[in-house]
């Protein structure tokens, strides 16, 4: 991605940047990680692992400080992986800040996503979602992803997933 893309979160609410992170951007997936979920989490290994992945990118979601640090905040992120076999890609995972969840980011970090596996070549996009999940399963079923599988006892508490795909 050469350019970033910009995207409206809500009214009076600071515009994001979502680029390609990088490892400048990891202390602050990892906190995001921990912030975002309470299993499941992604090791700060993994993480950095995904960065540097040629077939892994991780979308950050930032905005600009409220106050005059020149830091960005990080408040969202997803994790996209490209297989060099298939033209099928995975949203392995969506983080959205605790703070900001409810304003649209999750849906504007879908969009990067799959522009972004689009731009990869890839022409199907698949995901898993918590069955308790409701945002997540209201906010893929809307995007016209439909579930097409069940994994039982998938996530670390034992609960399942609902495999979701569509079309890019």
């Amino acid at each position: 991605m050469s350019a970033p893309l910009r995207h409206p979160v809500g009214d009076g609410l600071p515009e994001p940047t979502i680029r390609i992170a990088t490892l400048a951007d990891l202390d602050a997936l990892v906190a995001l990680e921990h912030a975002a979920f309470a299993t499941d989490r992604a090791e700060r290994r993994a993480i950095r692992h995904a960065i540097l992945s040629p077939t892994m990118d991780v979308l950050a979601a930032l905005i600009d400080a409220p106050d005059a640090d020149p830091t960005p905040v990080l408040v969202g992120a997803a994790v996209l992986e490209r297989r060099r076999s298939t033209r099928i890609a995975r949203l392995a995972s969506i983080a959205v800040a605790p703070n900001r969840g409810g304003l649209g980011l999750g849906g504007k970090l879908l969009d990067a996503a799959e522009a972004h596996a689009h731009s990869h070549g890839c022409t199907r996009l698949r995901l898993e979602v918590r069955a308790d999940n409701g945002a997540g399963i209201r906010l893929y079923e809307r995007r016209g992803y439909t579930r097409f599988a069940v994994r039982p006892d998938y996530y670390e508490d034992g609960m399942e997933a609902w495999r979701y795909e569509r079309a890019l």
